[in-house]
């Protein structure tokens, strides 16, 4: 007998694609839901598409957020969608703008954010918005005791609302945001191209 054997799952593998298939069916009707509300979001990006300045990281951040809103995990949601605001707007300044003077290699978030309204890259009520996000995303990655607005326990026993509900608000407004800021000017690329910017 294979000493190594104990080490692996004693399940054989009808009934993980059991437990799968459950899994999937769960709240079927609310991924599909979760799916047509995404897909509704996303016609503002227009037939062009859009434009995700930062590389692979802004590329699977955004394939992973649509994905974890639609199937109901609503923190990751959060956490990736302040993700791909970051990567987008730091990497969007490196790239196109001020190349005589570079923001730093390690940029902190509301620097960026201010120095993309100053360019008009992201409005004044886009920045309110995008400042939002990483209000919801910050006690989801830091601690906050309960003396904290922000701590979810502590929302959930002031409002009397359940912390899914309040998740799922704040993943829909997080992944809406992370929608607003691929739609903007700076990243759509309907009805234009690259040349029509530059010669602009």
């Amino acid at each position: 007998m294979n000493e190594q054997e104990d080490i692996f799952s004693s399940v054989d593998e009808i009934s993980l694609v059991r437990w799968l298939l459950a899994d999937m069916h769960d709240d079927l009707a609310g991924k599909v839901s979760r799916f047509k509300q995404l897909e509704d979001l996303c016609s503002a990006l227009g037939r062009g598409g859009t434009l995700m300045p930062g590389g692979e990281v802004v590329f699977k951040a955004w394939s992973e957020a649509r994905a974890s809103f639609v199937h109901g995990n609503y923190i990751a949601t959060v956490m990736l969608c302040q993700s791909i605001a970051e990567n987008i707007l730091a990497a969007h300044l490196a790239t196109f703008l001020h190349l005589d003077e570079p923001p730093p290699n390690r940029p902190a978030f509301r620097a960026t954010l201010d120095r993309c309204v100053a360019d008009g890259v992201v409005t004044v009520d886009d920045a309110v918005g995008l400042r939002k996000l990483m209000s919801l995303r910050n006690p989801l990655s830091h601690y906050r005791d309960l003396s904290d607005p922000a701590n979810l326990s502590r929302r959930v026993l002031e409002t009397q609302i359940s912390a899914d509900e309040h998740l799922f608000r704040d993943a829909s407004f997080s992944i809406g945001m992370t929608v607003r800021l691929l739609s903007l000017p700076a990243f759509s690329l309907s009805g234009r191209t690259i040349l029509d910017e530059d010669v602009g």
